[in-house]
């Protein structure tokens, strides 16, 4: 594996874009809040026979650079999308993305149509607008998260069985902490998503796409849905009438975090719906 290219983007970040290998057709894979593009490694693994797959980070996780105290707003992850697909000039591109992940393609393809040539979404956060006041009951958490560990092993040990990680299949683990922790000199390990950098997202979710969903002409898009029965799953069907020729895969004994509990089936939908 290569190390990752970094590609400027809007507000002076640079994101980082991971080759995860594959020589065919391009295949941009997004991510979730709070995630990295590595973690796509156990879907991906199921891709690369037919796509160059390549994996973004978004601004403000995983490898990315953001400047200190950069102001989050869901439309620079529209941005970010968009300026990995000029750096490499992979205009039409098919896509994947899950969670914010894939409420970033649509805020992508909607800047610029015709962008996307096609897109699997898993659970893409595409809310209406929540009333004034409401705050995502996400963003306490985010705020109380543990950032430093000994070492990956017992960030990974902290993890395993618990939620939202408890059906992750080891490799689906094994990837979001090898590859989402930085070393630090006093031979700890620190979460490369902060937090706060977390909790700020779920505070700005409303990225304004619901609306305009009807503007997505262009795309052949499939939506995955789980069978958790979490918030993000019970947009789907109140987003798939909306996006013209859309059509939904059900997943019901995977959550919110499918492309790290079953690799194989996710790909298998993945590679359906882009082909």
């Amino acid at each position: 594996m290569t190390a990752p290219h970094l590609i400027p983007s809007t507000d002076d970040v640079r994101v980082a874009v991971h080759e995860l290998g594959g020589d065919g057709p391009p295949l941009l894979l997004c991510h979730a809040t709070g995630f990295h593009g590595r973690c796509w490694d156990p879907t991906a693994a199921h891709l690369t026979d037919r796509y160059r797959v390549l994996a973004v980070d978004l601004r403000g996780h995983g490898d990315s650079q953001v400047p200190d105290g950069f102001d989050v707003d869901w439309a620079g992850f529209g941005h970010d999308v968009l300026a990995v697909i000029d750096a490499l000039d992979l205009a039409p591109i098919r896509c994947a993305g899950w969670s914010m992940g894939g409420a970033s393609i649509v805020l992508a393809e909607l800047t610029r149509p015709g962008t996307v040539r096609s897109a699997f979404l898993f659970e893409p956060i595409l809310f209406p607008p929540p009333p004034p006041g409401t705050t995502s009951p996400m963003v306490g958490g985010a705020r109380k998260r543990r950032e430093v560990f000994a070492s990956r092993d017992e960030a990974f040990e902290n993890y395993e069985g618990r939620p939202p990680f408890q059906q992750c299949s080891t490799e689906g683990l094994r990837a979001y902490v090898d590859h989402g922790f930085r070393d630090l000199p006093d031979g700890t390990v620190h979460i490369k998503c902060r937090g706060e950098t977390e909790a700020r997202v779920y505070e700005t979710h409303d990225n304004g796409a619901f609306a305009r969903l009807g503007e997505l002409t262009g795309p052949t898009i499939t939506l995955g849905m789980s069978g958790d029965g979490g918030r993000p799953a019970e947009l789907v069907p109140m987003v798939a009438p909306l996006i013209p020729g859309a059509t939904v895969v059900h997943f019901d004994e995977l959550t919110h975090l499918a492309p790290m509990e079953d690799g194989a089936a996710v790909g298998t939908a993945v590679a359906a719906a882009v082909e």
